[in-house]
């Protein structure tokens, strides 16, 4: 009898993750829909979240970052829990280039003992975000770690996607990284990617962090 479960089937690799399903030739369906976006060619500012308990979500937001200015796009952002005089590698990069990415937090960690100013600096930097994104100077706009906001009750995840939703403009794309992002901000969001750990070398190896790679 063949298996009802068609998961059953699908391979995986040594980690038990399911392997993604990826085609070497087209097919016409994929092709049709490949046509319909070109002809339709109906470009929008995007939502774009990373989230997840993988490291990479901000790295792959300073990549967009980085593609952006290449195009000549303004771009920009805040840094939600990063101290405010932080110097990592990817603040002195844009700085060189000329990227605002201001960091406006009190170095926040997970033992914090001053959790009441480490919220009055999160909810302050969304109203200088909100300032930044409504006033319509940027193409691209990057909330680091914000989602934590929404997640520790800070901010109602439905007043964001509200806000957004009335005063985003049209073809800004604005970025959001972080773990555990509500479920309002996924089903709002354009593009959602969750980033998956597999292997740490901290956790397996006891490797800490190190320039270049994480700061």
């Amino acid at each position: 009898m063949e298996p009802t479960d068609s998961t059953e089937s699908r391979p995986t690799d040594r980690f038990g993750i399911e392997l993604a399903n990826t085609p070497l030739r087209s097919d016409p369906e994929r092709e049709a829909k490949r046509k319909a976006a070109r002809d339709s060619h109906r470009p929008k500012g995007l939502v774009i979240v990373n989230t997840g308990n993988g490291k990479g979500k901000t790295t792959a937001a300073l990549g967009i970052l980085l593609r952006a200015w290449g195009r000549n796009m303004r771009v920009g952002g805040v840094q939600f829990f990063k101290h405010e005089k932080s110097s990592y590698g990817e603040l002195k990069a844009l700085q060189k280039m000329g990227i605002e990415l201001t960091p406006m937090g009190d170095g926040f960690t997970w033992t914090s003992k001053n959790l009441d100013e480490t919220q009055a600096r999160a909810l302050h930097g969304w109203e200088v975000a909100k300032q930044k994104i409504a006033g319509g100077n940027y193409d691209v706009f990057l909330l680091d770690e914000f989602t934590y906001v929404m997640h520790f009750g800070w901010l109602d995840a439905e007043v964001v996607v509200g806000w957004l939703r009335e005063h985003k403009p049209p073809m800004t794309h604005v970025i959001i990284t972080g773990r555990d992002a509500p479920e309002a901000l996924i089903e709002f969001a354009d593009l959602v990617t969750e980033m998956r750990e597999v292997k740490h070398p901290y956790r397996d190896q006891g490797i800490r962090a190190q320039p270049g790679i994480e700061f």
